[in-house]
């Protein structure tokens, strides 16, 4: 039976930070975009309070989330329990985008573990927290982060990385605007 949430107490936060890996969806508005669900993981999330997380934003091949919170903001984020009991968690809200060169940006960033190709962070005021049984939800074992996406952007260095995100964040994939801050830097 599902249950909705005044707040992120003690057990859902502990639930949280139990989880390796949560997916965050968006979408454009009306009925023609693209709707977007991506995978989290690297220890990524922190909870602000009571009704706020924020979440590290990585370099990758598309940015979607970052350009449907511009457009209006509408997020959820899903954790699953892939261990022990079953459990789905989700938390309904507004997301804020904050880009490296944006106030804030880095006083947020000293509550996270900075790794290389972080190109925002997203901070949601959450509006609704809700669970619910999550017994289709399969068992599975966690083996370990993966460590492609930090190698990669190791490699890329700071120049090639806003070049990646240049030619490949500037616009979602219905053409909303999305990353602002590659365009304000000096070209490499």
């Amino acid at each position: 039976m599902a249950k909705v949430y005044p707040e992120l107490d003690e057990r859902l936060r502990a639930f949280i930070a139990e989880q390796h890996i949560f997916f965050v969806a968006s979408a454009p508005n009306g009925p023609d975009g693209h709707v977007n669900c991506s995978p989290k993981g690297l220890d990524t999330l922190r909870i602000l309070g009571p009704t706020s997380v924020a979440y590290l934003d990585f370099v990758g091949s598309g940015a979607e989330t970052i350009a449907h919170a511009r457009q209006n903001g509408r997020v959820v984020i899903m954790f699953c329990a892939f261990e022990g009991p079953p459990k789905i968690l989700r938390l309904h809200g507004r997301s804020e985008i904050l880009e490296p060169n944006d106030a804030g940006f880095a006083k947020l960033l000293e509550r996270f573990d900075a790794k290389p190709g972080i190109r925002a962070i997203v901070r949601v005021d959450v509006s609704r927290i809700s669970d619910s049984c999550g017994y289709g939800v399969p068992l599975m074992r966690f083996e370990g982060e993966r460590t492609q996406m930090i190698e990669w952007a190791e490699r890329k260095q700071e120049a090639g990385l806003v070049a990646y995100q240049r030619e490949h964040n500037a616009a979602s994939l219905d053409g909303l605007p999305s990353l602002r801050w590659p365009e304000t830097r000096e070209k490499p």
